[in-house]
């Protein structure tokens, strides 16, 4: 992340049952497990949708489908020390191949095969208490509304 840059980010609720499929990502600094949804850069001229796809396709090699906006959230935050400043499209979405949805868990990799992260399906009671917090703040509080 560059200092001083707002980065636009479109990420996917992708849920089965009482769970949501989120990455696992640590914090150095705080020394603290944190989890996201799946998604990534909007590229320039890319709609948020099409990022989704893009990123699903590139990290976890899946294709979604229905996807629908949801919310747009503001996140001002520190990640390893480091400010950050996000605005973050959020889109509700399923996976074409069902079978994503019976995984334990699944891992990322870039195009040459190197780790990037590992997604679980996480309850979304989980992230109630904050202990393991779910990014974007306010998400939590917006898919509880939700349900």
């Amino acid at each position: 992340m560059k200092p001083g840059k707002i980065r636009a980010l479109a990420l996917c609720i992708f849920r089965h049952g009482s769970r949501i499929l989120v990455a696992e990502g640590y914090d150095v600094v705080k020394d603290q497990v944190f989890y996201r949804p799946i998604g990534g850069k909007i590229e320039f001229g890319e709609r948020g949708a099409e990022t989704v796809a893009r990123e699903v396709r590139e990290e976890i090699h899946e294709e979604v489908k229905d996807m629908r906006y949801l919310i747009t959230l503001e996140s001002i935050f520190t990640f390893d020390g480091q400010p950050g400043h996000e605005i973050v499209l959020v889109y509700d979405g399923k996976f074409v191949d069902e079978a994503v949805y019976e995984m334990d868990s699944i891992e990322a990799v870039d195009e040459d095969g190197e780790y990037l992260f590992i997604a679980v399906w996480k309850e979304l009671e989980d992230f109630l208490y904050g202990s393991e917090p779910l990014y974007p703040e306010g998400l939590y509080e917006f898919l509880e509304k939700r349900r």
